[in-house]
C-alpha cells in the first residue's frame, strides 16, 4: 500500500502541474511495474492510457475566460503498438501505389456511389443524412477485397490502415480488448480508411461455445466501435466466412458488398493487366486463357501468369508451350461442360491436333469429332 500511495501522490502532483506528457510516461511506467504483482491494476491503467491517447494538446489545459486556445499544427502520430511485443497494431501502406481493382460493373457502381457520397457530404448533411460510414466486403480469398480497400482510400485521398490481428491478439488475458480499442481510437482521430481484415477471426458468433470469453469480449468492443464510428472516416471489414460473424455485428454495417469470383470480362481484363508487356505474345490464346481460368481468383490468375512470364523470359519454352502446360493443369479444375467447350475452342481456333487437344483437356478424340460434326 505504501508503494501505491506514493505512486498515487506522484500522479496527482504531475496532473495538478498540468504535465500531461509526464503523467502518461509515469502511468506507462506503472503499467510495467504492476504487471507482475497486480495484473488487474496494470490492465486498468493500460486501458485508460490507451483510451486517452494524446490528441495534439493537453486535455487538462484550459484557456482564459473568453479566449480559445489555438489549435496546434497537425503532425503525424506514431502508430499504436502492443506493449508486450512492441508490434504495431496497424499496418499502413503509405507511399505504395493503389492499383485499379478489377470489379464487376454492379460492384463498381456501389463503390462509385460510396465515393460520391463522400464528395457531397455537405449536401447530404443539409438533408439530414450522413455518408456511408462502414461496409463489409464478402467473398473468397484473392478476389480483390484488400486491393479495393486500398484503392478506395486513394480515391478519397486519406490514409489506409489494416488492423494487424497478430499484434492485437495479445498472449496476456484481457490485453486484446485494450489493443483493439487503441487501434480503433487511433484511426478515429482523423479521416482515414480502416480495414478489419478476416474479421471472422475476432467477431465470431457469441453463441459459439467453443470460443473463450476473451473473443466474446472482442465482439462487444467491435459492436461499440462500429456504432460510434465517426462520419469523416470509412470502416471496412472483410471476410471469407460470413456465416461465422455475429449477427448483431453484421447488422451494424451500413453496406454489404459481395465480391464474386471474376467473370469472363474481368478475367480478360486481368490477363491484359497481368501479362503487361508480354500480352502481345499471348494475344491469339486470350480466349483460351479466359476459359482455362474460369472459376479462379485474381491472385491465382496472377500467380500462374507470372510463372509463365518468367519461363518465357528465361527461354524455357514458347508462349504456346506455356499455354499448353497451363491448359493441362487447369482442365483438372473444370467441369465436363467447360472442358468440352475448351476442347471445341482449341479445335476451332488453333492448329493443335485432336490428339494433343485430347491429351490437354481429357476429352476423348471421338467426343471432339462428334462435337465438330454437330
Amino acid at each position: 500500500m505504501t508503494s501505491i500511495q506514493s505512486d498515487l501522490a506522484q500522479v496527482v502532483r504531475l496532473a495538478l502541474e498540468e504535465k500531461t506528457g509526464d503523467v502518461r510516461l509515469f502511468v506507462a511506467k506503472l503499467v510495467r511495474k504492476y504487471r507482475g504483482t497486480d495484473p488487474d491494476l496494470a490492465q486498468q491503467l493500460d486501458v485508460h492510457l490507451r483510451a486517452n491517447a494524446p490528441r495534439g494538446q493537453s486535455a487538462l489545459r484550459k484557456a482564459p475566460m473568453g479566449m480559445a486556445l489555438p489549435m496546434p499544427p497537425s503532425s503525424p502520430q506514431a502508430l499504436p503498438v502492443d506493449d508486450e511485443s512492441r508490434l504495431s497494431l496497424l499496418k499502413t501502406f503509405d507511399g505504395e501505389a493503389a492499383p485499379q481493382p478489377l470489379l464487376a460493373p454492379a460492384l463498381q457502381a456501389k463503390l462509385g456511389q460510396l465515393i460520391e457520397e463522400r464528395k457531397q457530404a455537405k449536401r447530404l448533411e443539409g438533408l439530414g443524412l450522413v455518408p456511408t460510414r462502414s461496409a463489409i466486403f464478402v467473398g473468397p480469398p484473392g478476389v480483390g477485397k484488400t486491393i479495393t480497400a486500398r484503392w478506395l482510400a486513394a480515391q478519397l485521398g486519406v490514409p489506409f490502415y489494416v488492423l494487424d490481428l497478430t499484434a492485437v491478439m495479445s498472449s496476456l488475458l484481457g490485453r486484446s480488448g485494450g489493443n483493439l480499442r487503441a487501434a480503433l481510437d487511433f484511426a478515429k482521430r482523423s479521416p482515414c480508411v480502416l480495414l478489419l481484415d478476416e474479421i471472422d477471426a475476432i467477431a465470431k458468433r457469441r453463441s459459439d461455445d467453443g470460443d473463450v470469453g476473451e473473443l466474446k469480449r472482442l465482439v462487444t468492443v467491435i459492436l461499440q466501435e462500429v456504432d460510434a464510428w465517426p462520419a469523416h472516416s470509412v470502416l471496412l471489414a472483410a471476410t471469407n466466412h460470413p456465416e461465422l460473424i455475429d449477427p448483431a455485428l453484421w447488422r451494424r454495417f451500413d453496406l454489404e458488398l459481395q465480391f464474386p469470383a471474376p467473370a469472363e470480362p474481368e478475367i480478360k481484363a486481368a490477363l491484359v493487366q497481368f501479362l503487361a508487356a508480354d500480352a502481345k505474345q499471348f494475344s491469339k490464346w486470350m480466349d483460351v486463357l479466359v476459359l482455362a481460368f474460369k472459376g479462379q481468383s485474381f491472385s491465382d490468375i496472377q500467380r500462374e501468369l507470372n510463372r509463365m512470364r518468367r519461363s518465357l523470359a528465361l527461354r524455357l519454352g514458347t508462349a504456346q508451350d506455356q499455354v499448353e502446360a497451363l491448359i493441362q493443369k487447369q482442365s483438372l479444375h473444370l467441369d465436363q461442360p467447360d472442358r468440352l467447350e475448351l476442347a471445341a475452342l482449341l479445335e476451332g481456333s488453333t492448329a493443335l491436333s485432336q490428339r494433343t487437344i485430347s491429351t490437354l483437356t481429357g476429352v476423348s478424340r471421338d467426343t471432339i469429332r462428334k462435337r465438330r460434326n454437330k
